[in-house]
């Protein structure tokens, strides 16, 4: 069966094929009526159009290339969400790709992706090594890096101060009264926004005149099981902690777990505080702390951003959107 064309949509929606063309890309010089009758068109004789034809004959296509290192807890599909609401009806397609915590792994995707021509890159965190720097420096498109502050962007960064989130929680909870500390965390060799947390922990607890009595970390990435497992090692060994800090609130929920395991009262004998503020946190049978992260504002954020860089100068455009995380303590 012959697939429609172009100018079949221009015939159907009354206008010029350049017209048409321009109104299937979104481009910001043709009218709304138009963009609209176009996509009324297209939609109605089943037109779906030639992206890589597109790509050839402009800068660039109409897509947003989006890397973030994991879909396996409800963080960074959040993130996603906000991106694509704002998307719709843009004429703008968001690609994603899965980075698994892997650097090598991350700049490959880049890479690919930047051979499609994309209009703009939305790019998690600002640690990146410098080869895949070099490859967003020079992309040519706007780069919005999201979820951090704690260096220096490309082009744009969407975020907040993990080390400063690390610091406002220690402050909290020694003004709630606990003065023995205990770490819990995960993949912090790779989760760099965690590590960044932790440190900025240690520095809240430092300024204060107090530290971590005990820790532990392991390689892997975060689950409910890892964190409970972790506690019931940290424990053992030091068992008069009064306040445990995750690098999560999954690692928090599983370190509540192991807590109400040994009898021990959860938040009044030890308090439990993580990072994220999860619907888990929420469910538990007893409070924890943590810091809730805007996740779904900091995509909805980057994709304006990208939507605005692509028109306006780069130039006169706020380089840095940060943002806060609020802090609920154990009952609040």
């Amino acid at each position: 069966m012959r697939r429609p064309t172009l100018e079949e949509v221009a015939t159907a929606a009354g206008v010029s094929k350049m017209t048409a063309s321009r109104a299937l890309r979104g481009a910001r010089d043709v009218s709304k009526d138009n963009i609209l009758k176009v996509r009324e068109a297209a939609e109605r004789i089943g037109y779906v159009g030639n992206q890589l034809a597109l790509s050839l004959s402009a800068q660039h296509t109409n897509l947003i290339g989006v890397v973030v290192p994991t879909m396996s807890n409800v963080v960074f599909p959040e993130v996603l969400s906000g991106i694509s609401a704002v998307l719709e009806g843009t004429g703008m397609q968001a690609v994603f790709g899965l980075s698994e915590y892997d650097a090598g792994k991350e700049r490959e995707i880049i890479r690919n992706m930047l051979s499609w021509r994309p209009a703009a890159m939305i790019v998690t965190g600002l640690d990146q090594p410098e080869d895949t720097t070099r490859l967003l420096r020079q992309a040519g498109v706007p780069i919005i890096q999201v979820m951090d502050l704690d260096g220096e962007p490309v082009d744009f960064s969407v975020g907040l101060s993990h080390t400063a989130a690390g610091e406002e929680m220690a402050g909290a909870l020694i003004a709630s009264g606990r003065q023995r500390f205990g770490y819990v965390g995960s993949g912090l060799g790779r989760d760099l926004r965690a590590a960044k947390r932790k440190a900025g922990f240690e520095a809240g607890l430092a300024r204060r005149g107090l530290r971590l009595l005990a820790e532990e970390t392991a390689p892997e990435l975060s689950s409910l099981g890892l964190g409970k497992r972790l506690t019931q090692a940290l424990l053992a060994r030091e068992p008069e902690i009064d306040c445990l800090y995750y690098s999560n609130d999954d690692m928090a929920a599983g370190g509540a777990f192991a807590c109400m395991e040994r009898g021990i009262a959860v938040p009044s004998r030890i308090l439990i505080a993580g990072f994220n503020g999860l619907d888990i946190a929420q469910a538990l049978p007893f409070s924890i702390a943590t810091s809730h992260s805007p996740r779904r504002q900091m995509g909805e954020t980057a994709a304006r951003l990208a939507l605005q860089a692509m028109t306006d100068d780069r130039r006169t455009m706020e380089r840095v959107v940060a943002f806060t995380p609020r802090i609920s303590l154990a009952g609040e």
